[in-house]
């Protein structure tokens, strides 16, 4: 007999999303209540008439917080991985100066 372990987010008695995971639920229980404070900020406003595009909206900037957060500007870009490409660069500046000046009249 196995024992299984389900994480339920409810919301309003409303069953959202299962996990297997206490952190993967408890973030997504985090993004949930960043969209209810969103859609309670875009509520407040008379740009979205709509309830249910104003809910879908605020989900989506809770879903995309972290690019939301660098395009206003309150957080930097995370710079990409270094790549195998830059790898191999790094070892062309390994060599002696002599091999290298060779390279370069050959490349011209």
């Amino acid at each position: 007999m196995a024992v299984l372990i389900k994480y339920i987010v409810e919301r309003n008695g409303v069953e959202k999303m299962t996990f297997t995971s206490k952190a993967e639920a408890d973030a997504y229980d985090k993004m949930l209540d960043t969209a209810d404070e969103l859609a309670s900020f875009l509520n407040a406003s008379t740009l979205l008439t709509d309830e249910a595009q104003t809910e879908t909206l605020a989900l989506y900037l809770a879903q995309h917080k972290d690019e939301l957060l660098v395009a206003l500007g309150a957080k930097k870009p995370v710079k990409a991985a270094v790549k195998p490409a830059a790898a191999a660069s790094d070892t062309v500046k390994a060599q002696p100066k002599a091999e290298k000046k060779a390279a370069t009249e050959q490349a011209a």
